[in-house]
């Protein structure tokens, strides 16, 4: 056989191979994970929980986020991208709980079913616009905030003035944390909330937003953030005003950034969720309902206080 009919029958070969191992790729089940962002700690231990769940099922994971926290708009064109390109199932972390029915119900229109993880849809809208998610993957908020609430009572004595750094407006999750914190508080007449703004959830309006309350409200001696980026951002805020070790701060989520400034005592707690634990139910349901099988429509994950007496220990 001459040279150029070799090579045309090892190009014949690769071709055929290199086929095979894209159909071998298509046959797996196809699952979505869209996130709020990639830029918080949360979502990344929530990726990996639904990255090590994905690889001991054999499941081809597509993880997709926007950029930042509050760019409903982008969650929602990843979504309807996702439902275009086909995916098995849809597992999502609404940047919306309103904003973000109506991609949903594109997806169900579509027969794809979907996991709503972590922050739950609005039900008023979900309901009018038909959307019924499969199941509801995530942790009691609104218990989280009574233990943020109830520490916060306990180890001022019930006597403090608190200012709280609120989510996003309209994201379930933020609301209901609030809720359960000023449950928890009413029962302390002693506790004042003198102020309450949201920061965004993020660090740098931690920072900027409490510095402000603050100058304000120099009485403030305890805060309570909605998620530990803004926490965090407090406890900057603290140092830079000459008052690190005068203001409580209490978090929302454990992340390791908490943890270590719980530790070094900047920090008095945080209410611990398992965003890990999060990842891998939904990558479980998935599965589940790739196969025919009927899902939980709750699937709770644990919640729990992080002090500076269990913050080696509480995992």
């Amino acid at each position: 056989m001459c040279r150029a009919g070799r090579f045309a029958l090892v190009a014949v070969a690769m071709a055929g191979l290199f086929g095979c191992g894209r159909d071998v790729e298509r046959s797996r089940p196809r699952v979505a994970l869209v996130l709020k962002t990639l830029n918080s700690p949360f979502f990344i231990d929530l990726q990996k929980g639904a990255e090590a769940a994905a690889q001991r099922l054999d499941v081809a994971l597509v993880v997709q986020a926007a950029e930042r926290e509050m760019d409903v708009e982008k969650q929602m064109q990843i979504i309807e991208n996702l439902v275009q390109t086909g995916v098995d199932v849809l597992c999502v972390v609404p940047s919306g709980s309103r904003e973000i029915v109506p991609a949903i119900a594109k997806a169900q229109r579509g027969g794809i079913p979907v996991v709503i993880v972590d922050e739950r849809l609005d039900e008023a809208t979900a309901r009018e616009a038909g959307v019924r998610p499969a199941t509801f993957v995530g942790s009691d908020n609104v218990d989280g905030g009574r233990l943020a609430g109830r520490h916060l009572a306990e180890v001022t004595g019930g006597r403090a003035n608190v200012a709280v750094l609120e989510g996003i407006p309209g994201h379930e999750s933020g609301d209901a944390r609030l809720r359960g914190f000023r449950e928890a508080i009413a029962v302390a007449p002693g506790i004042r909330v003198v102020a309450s703004q949201t920061a965004n959830w993020e660090r740098d309006q931690g920072f900027t937003v409490f510095q402000n309350l603050l100058q304000a409200h120099p009485e403030i001696d305890a805060v309570f953030a909605c998620n530990d980026v803004m926490a965090l951002g407090a406890v900057e805020a603290i140092a830079a005003s000459g008052k690190t070790g005068r203001v409580r701060v209490v978090g929302f989520d454990a992340v390791d950034d908490a943890r270590r400034a719980i530790a070094a005592g900047t920090m008095d707690a945080s209410v611990a969720q398992y965003p890990s634990e999060m990842g891998r139910l939904a990558v479980e349901s998935a599965v589940r309902l790739i196969r025919g099988e009927t899902v939980p429509a709750e699937q709770p994950t644990r919640v729990g206080l992080v002090t500076r007496e269990n913050v080696g220990a509480l995992r």
